[in-house]
């Protein structure tokens, strides 16, 4: 978020110097217009520093703990509130996937020792599994339907 915000300053930057650079056309055109257009065209000298938050952003700042409830939440907030929010959030969203993590693995070591305790193991499935194609094959040669094996 701060490359973002980095680059469009150094455009914005890069783009007044380039402008002053410019002939003097522009700055003729401002000198010849008239104090009542532009008192019409104003605009404010300065904007209030802060980010208006988009409804995930609300969202993001009450799962984060900054406000009771999204009517609490004002127009305008700072930039580094919303970005220590969004941190929050990550640490958090890393700590459930790091426990769920940790669950599945004591899941899988459980279910392993009952399988072990009923005397399942893959090498055990593999080798039924293997007879049982063998005695298939021998059924399908007995029967002249034998599958056509490649040629070596």
């Amino acid at each position: 978020m701060n490359f973002v915000r980095c680059r469009l300053s150094v455009r914005n930057l890069l783009g007044q110097r380039i402008r002053g650079m410019c002939s003097n056309k522009v700055q003729e055109t401002k000198a010849e217009s008239s104090p009542a257009a532009s008192a019409q065209d104003s605009r404010p000298l300065f904007k209030v520093p802060g980010y208006r938050p988009s409804e995930m952003d609300k969202k993001i700042l009450i799962w984060a703990g900054r406000f009771k409830s999204a009517d609490q939440i004002p127009e305008t907030v700072s930039f580094e509130m919303i970005d220590s929010a969004r941190n929050r959030i990550r640490v958090k969203a890393a700590y459930v996937m790091m426990a769920m993590t940790l669950g599945a693995c004591v899941l899988m070591v459980v279910m392993g020792k009952k399988a072990a305790g009923r005397n399942e193991s893959l090498t055990l499935y593999n080798m039924e599994k293997k007879a049982k194609w063998k005695e298939q094959t021998e059924k399908g040669e007995a029967s002249g339907d034998a599958l056509p094996q490649k040629a070596q």
